[in-house]
């Protein structure tokens, strides 16, 4: 048997060596961000490990872009703390977070089999920023007790109150001490040393904690550790099935599913276009359908693309999906070699790392954007930041969707149809409120901006019929439809009774620049029955019909 090992080879000359550096770059930074984010997620610290094996290679197997760090995430982390308190009694965190990477994987590769990739629609800028913000702000309250040996806990700003203040706002000082001093190591690694340096600064200092609790025999002062981790030995097993746990847990994994989606998705376009490269959405959808599965059956916890380690690896040189293979190889390797030390790690000192890491993403511009530009959406991203921080993201994110669509049916409630007149000496027709146009007597000129559905067409005749009062001369009106994309069934009788409430005025309805698509559907519809108007090629020569011998119009 023969085998082509040219392809191999020029890999290995070309490519390895690339993808081997991002590798072990993205491997010092996952190994402290698993161990803390599974912590985050209420779940054993060793199943964020697991999560970082077997889904990068299904992802590099079945995804699209090169630069996807796929594994644990911050923000995941949170949603799954959140639904995994939904689960019934007698199921261990452990189990449930199998349950619902199951469930997250199957929603995805049934996305993917449907071609449902426009679901990444549903969570417009506004909203996916708010929630963003929502997220990283909860995720730093969330581990401030954590960091100052507190016993409070909760997973929102206002049962992390409830919970200090029922346990009398106490603290651990030797906690505190761990906790503090990494969160001030980290930031002024940060601030003071090289990219590269502050990225390898985070396993430095784990190991550098490790030690120091070690020596000091922090356990005996009551800091709370990682504790031993399991020999690496992944569980292969079929999540628990049990169907009330499964129909519990479905509603959060079907919104956990669409974030993580939607956000892979946003950071492996924005690394795309950096490279000149494409990313297919539909295989995205596929590479995070297997990835949540192969976590499901190997001991894991839900998984999506990490935004920090994404544009690590891009950074660092990675050229293929193999680099993704090479970092779950690394981090096998730092379960084998690395489990006994560990076992020493400080909690306080994981949480420093998760809010020193979330707390870096953190950006206030856009609202300050957003309120110039559309203050409506600022107020709802504002709103879906709040909702996260005092309520919970399933429901700050139904929200959210929910007022995005009621801002576009709002937006679109109402055409837009501008009044338009001829630029002197051209052919070129703008509004008349905007440009010095001259007007043709007898004939009003008008633009609908928009395409015309179901949400917008009850109020077009009172739009063109306010403009029509306005000018009583008008024996004609010539409706320009280029920047009309599409009429549907309701657009199509809005259209009809325009049509016959000018004829009952004398007023004849003619139509320019009719888009091919739209015109074929409008044939389809066997309009010529009642449309008595003529349809003209250009706007212009509509305008100028009866005082040029040769208009240029077609009858329909």
């Amino acid at each position: 048997m023969h085998f082509d090992l040219s392809g191999w080879r020029d890999y290995r000359q070309r490519l390895l060596q690339d993808d081997l550096l991002a590798a072990l770059v993205v491997s010092v930074l996952l190994i402290p961000q698993s161990l803390a984010y599974a912590m985050l997620a209420g779940l054993p610290a060793q199943v964020g490990l697991y999560a970082s094996l077997l889904p990068l290679l299904f992802y590099a197997a079945l995804g699209s872009s090169p630069f996807l760090a796929v594994g644990p995430v911050a923000v995941l982390a949170l949603m799954i703390a959140q639904t995994l308190g939904l689960a019934p009694a007698g199921v261990s965190p452990g189990e449930a977070a199998l349950v619902l990477a199951a469930e997250i994987g199957l929603i995805l590769a049934l996305a993917a089999a449907l071609r449902l990739d426009a679901l990444a629609a549903l969570l417009s800028v506004p909203v996916l920023h708010g929630f963003e913000t929502g997220a990283t702000l909860t995720i730093a309250a969330s581990q401030l007790p954590v960091l100052l040996g507190s016993p409070a806990q909760g997973f929102d700003l206002p049962t992390i109150l409830q919970s200090a203040a029922a346990s009398g706002w106490t603290l651990k000082p030797a906690t505190a001490a761990f906790g503090l001093g990494a969160l001030a190591l980290l930031v002024l690694a940060r601030q003071g040393l090289t990219p590269v340096l502050a990225r390898l600064a985070p396993l430095v200092l784990l190991l550098c904690m490790m030690a120091l609790a070690w020596r000091s025999d922090a356990l005996g002062h009551g800091v709370s550790l990682v504790g031993q981790l399991p020999p690496l030995h992944l569980p292969f097993t079929l999540p628990r099935l049990q169907a009330e746990l499964w129909w519990t847990l479905l509603p959060g994994a079907a919104v956990i599913a669409l974030v993580g989606y939607v956000s892979s998705l946003v950071v492996a376009e924005s690394l795309a276009r950096r490279h000149a490269q494409r990313v297919t959405p539909r295989r995205e959808l596929m590479g995070l359908a297997a990835a949540n599965l192969a976590a499901a059956l190997s001991g894991g916890m839900p998984v999506a693309a990490s935004f920090s380690r994404s544009v690590l690896m891009s950074d660092a040189g990675a050229r293929t999906r193999v680099a993704g293979v090479l970092v779950a190889f690394f981090m096998a390797m730092a379960m084998l070699l690395l489990a006994p030390a560990l076992a020493w790690l400080p909690k306080s000192v994981l949480a420093a790392t998760i809010m020193v890491a979330v707390l870096s993403g953190l950006k206030l511009g856009p609202y300050a954007q957003a309120w110039r530009y559309a203050r409506p959406e600022c107020l709802l991203m504002l709103g879906v930041t709040l909702l996260v921080l005092c309520w919970g993201v399933t429901g700050a994110l139904g929200l959210g969707v929910l007022g995005s669509i009621a801002l576009l049916l709002q937006r679109t409630a109402r055409p837009h149809v501008a009044l338009i007149g001829r630029v002197p000496g051209t052919e070129h027709y703008r509004n008349v409120g905007r440009y010095q146009v001259e007007c043709q007597p007898g004939v009003l000129g008008l633009r609908i901006d928009e395409s015309l559905l179901f949400t917008n067409v009850r109020n077009l005749s009172d739009v063109v019929q306010g403009h029509l009062d306005q000018h009583p001369e008008a024996r004609r009106v010539v409706l320009l439809m280029s920047p009309v994309n599409g009429i549907d069934f309701s657009g199509l009788e809005a259209l009809r009774e325009l049509h016959d409430t000018l004829a009952r005025q004398g007023v004849r309805l003619d139509l320019s620049e009719v888009k091919g698509p739209v015109l074929d559907r409008l044939k389809a519809s066997d309009w010529q029955r009642w449309f008595k108007g003529r349809l003209y090629l250009s706007h212009h020569h509509g305008m100028v019909d009866g005082l040029q011998q040769a208009p240029d119009w077609v009858s329909p």
